[in-house]
């Protein structure tokens, strides 16, 4: 149960070996899961030791799936997108579990053995280098853990089990029998079990020391109790002090083994609780997906993400971590595109406009102080539904399988605008001090939304319009004098702390008392395009590298004419023939996918 690692006879050989190089084989004369253990193993070799965690209200979570996020499903090549997460200003890094859990394709929430790291996505000692490597870029690292459950695979399940009844045996020292809640899967943990506990104490100590992450995020949390509330769902929320008291001591024995690691809890509980919680140092899960996704469309009525304050909830810490999207939620610009509004005016489910809108997003949710979250790709307007299929269609039975990872959304120059405007939010939201204050102020219910901060070093106010028709209003100001438009470098007088404004549908304002440079929006080139963490040629940049699902070339040029390149093997044989684009900067050319009938193996492209 406590193993380090393990071999599994029927996923392992589904493993590349460039993921896992040199995998043991499987001994031969036995069945089931085997343990594996290296004394004397050579330690990692860290080398980003003075890693100082960043201020929890300032976190800027992205939230990463391995197997969606990059073709090659490995931990190397999610290191090699580190410039690009740097670059949109993440100062925090969350992994969808990476612990042992069944199968090899999975959002990992069946998990199976809590202390060993998945080798689906690559080596211990590769999990641990993409987290030194966060580290030495100044983005913390947590870990999506599952406590709540394990699946039948786990030892702990099988060692004391009821097979007549298919369920844990009622001398089980881990499991109910019968779980106590209807949203539990697998096998419901016992957490007033001194054994569960132990085990929890073990699994939170072991990810801590020996790969270093700086918290976790729990998922589940509101199910670590033994109230029983099968067949109300809604009584599972309802304050309960067993709970608190158990969270309690999770958060001081984190707290006293590594000092300021994070405990985010996917909690969704009744706010009396989670205030309880949230002050007591703790970082709760804010989900305004509904709401900011009914503004996108342009729905406004419904639209009031207040809930995204810590103080709109009576709390005396910004404990909210809030998103407007994250793995279990669907994706805004797929309903944008799907059922968004349409007027004369406006038409959200064409791209451009829906992509437009999304800008609204980063410019409200940053403003609003406090942890914050966004899903991968999220910045790049990703619009394919969390319930797609492999075959393409949308079923919500396919809400777990492995989804479409695009990369080449970053060669659209509207996606790239989204990305850019995302990247100068999150830099505000790390860097100003008055992002953090504790003295803001919401106005969100309608059409016209406005958010105000209030603070010694600067005074904010963001603006915006949400509707699908041209609003007029009154904007406050703490003080009178002169405010800038961070996005145009534009001023404003305000006089009786007030101006009024015509906003068209979709345009936001951004307007701070100190003057701030501008933000560096424009489709050309500038630094926020330099993360391609790639192997380079001269000035030519191939990325993925490796590829599965295809690739993207480009190089500088100020040549506009379309250019020709060959795909060959090592023998120089010619496999494909590409013509590229210009954007004013580049040559550039995506292949969405291999030719027919090529193997995996070394490629070469060769440039005009």
């Amino acid at each position: 149960p406590f193993a380090l690692k393990v071999l599994d006879p029927a996923n392992d050989r589904f493993i590349p070996a460039a993921t896992y190089p040199n995998l043991l084989p499987y001994p031969s004369g036995t069945s089931g899961i085997v343990s594996v253990m290296q004394p004397g193993a050579p330690a990692y070799a860290w080398q980003n030791t003075g890693f100082q965690r960043p201020d929890p209200r300032k976190l800027v979570t992205y939230e990463l799936h391995v197997r969606d996020f990059v073709g090659s499903r490995r931990y190397k090549h999610v290191m090699d997108s580190l410039g690009y997460l740097q670059s949109l200003g993440v100062n925090c890094l969350s992994l969808m579990p990476v612990n042992e859990f069944e199968g090899n394709d999975s959002w990992g929430y069946n998990p199976s053995f809590h202390l060993a790291a998945d080798k689906a996505y690559g080596t211990e000692n590769d999990l641990k280098a993409l987290i030194d490597s966060c580290h030495g870029r100044g983005i913390a690292v947590v870990l999506d853990v599952v406590m709540n459950h394990a699946f039948g695979q786990s030892p702990l399940a099988q060692l004391w089990w009821d097979a007549a009844n298919n369920r844990p045996a009622a001398n089980s020292p881990y499991f109910n029998p019968v779980p106590k809640h209807d949203f539990n899967v697998g096998n419901d943990f016992n957490h007033e079990s001194p054994a569960t506990q132990r085990l929890l104490h073990r699994v939170v100590r072991h990810w801590l020391m020996e790969y270093r992450v700086d918290g976790y995020r729990f998922d589940l949390s509101k199910g670590f109790t033994q109230t029983n509330t099968l067949g109300n769902t809604g009584a599972w929320g309802n304050y309960d002090a067993a709970r608190v008291a158990l969270w309690r001591r999770v958060a001081d024995s984190m707290w006293a083994m590594s000092t300021n690691s994070y405990v985010i809890l996917e909690h969704l509980a009744n706010n009396d609780e989670e205030k309880v919680l949230g002050d007591y140092g703790m970082l709760l899960w804010g989900n305004l997906n509904y709401a900011f996704n009914e503004g996108t469309m342009g729905f406004p009525t419904n639209s009031s993400f207040s809930w995204a304050s810590h103080k709109a909830r009576g709390w005396n810490k910004a404990g909210v971590m809030a998103y407007a999207e994250s793995h279990d939620e669907e994706r805004l610009m797929y309903k944008n595109l799907q059922f968004g509004a349409q007027n004369s005016l406006v038409n959200v489910r064409n791209l451009n406009t829906a992509l437009k809108r999304q800008e609204l997003v980063p410019v409200f949710l940053m403003s609003i102080p406090g942890p914050k979250m966004l899903w991968q790709f999220g910045e790049l307007g990703y619009d394919f539904s969390i319930n797609r299929c492999p075959n393409g269609t949308v079923n919500a039975n396919c809400r777990t399988d492995a989804k479409p990872v695009r990369w080449d959304y970053f060669t659209t120059p509207e996606r790239k605008y989204l990305y850019r405007v995302w990247s100068a939010m999150n830099q505000l939201h790390k860097n100003e001090p008055a992002f953090a204050t504790d003295s803001f102020f919401l106005a969100v219910a309608g059409g016209i939304k406005q958010i105000r901060l209030v603070h010694p070093d600067m005074h904010v106010v963001a603006a915006g319009n949400w509707d699908v028709a041209v609003r007029q209003g009154i904007l406050l100001f703490p003080d009178n004098g002169w405010y800038y438009d961070y996005f145009t470098g534009d001023s404003v007088q305000v006089t009786n702390f007030t101006i009024n404004v015509i906003l068209d549908p979709g345009v936001y304002k951004l307007y701070t008392s100190r003057r701030l440079s501008p933000p560096n929006l424009a489709l050309g080139h500038n630094e926020a395009d330099d993360w391609w963490e790639t192997p380079r040629y001269g000035d030519l940049e191939v990325y993925p590298n490796p590829a599965i699902e295809g690739f993207t070339v480009r190089w500088p040029s100020n040549n506009p004419e379309p250019q020709s390149l060959q795909l060959t093997d090592v023998q120089g044989r010619v496999l494909d023939r590409m013509e590229t684009q210009h954007d004013g900067h580049y040559q550039w050319v995506h292949c969405t996918s291999w030719p027919a009938g090529v193997s995996p193996g070394v490629y070469i492209i060769r440039g005009p």
